[in-house]
């Protein structure tokens, strides 16, 4: 059991994407998907489809300008890989500042 769980743990990634202002991006409730700007979900989505069993979500801090990106897949290979291409989706649709991912 606590070698699948930690084989589970390794395939996740979490990445912040520094933003000019973090309330650009809405989510609903419970954050996992985005509501604004409104063509970041669409993206987002796309972009996880390509990943058999892959899942990724967006959301903003809540105290500074950065936006929060977890992404998981089945290797740890492909959740970097696909936790790069939200990053980089959040950071030109969010209004994403400094070097680009």
């Amino acid at each position: 059991m606590f070698e699948s769980i930690n084989n589970l743990l390794n395939l996740c990634w979490i990445q912040q994407v520094k933003v000019k202002d973090r309330t650009a991006i809405k989510t609903i409730q419970d954050e996992s998907k985005t509501t604004a700007p409104a063509d970041l979900q669409p993206k987002i989505d796309e972009i996880v489809s390509d990943y058999e069993n892959g899942r990724a979500f967006v959301r903003p801090s809540g105290t500074e300008d950065v936006v929060r990106i977890y992404a998981e897949a089945t290797t740890q290979e492909l959740a970097d890989e696909l936790a790069l291409k939200i990053c980089q989706a959040a950071y030109d649709m969010a209004g994403g500042v400094g070097d680009r991912p």
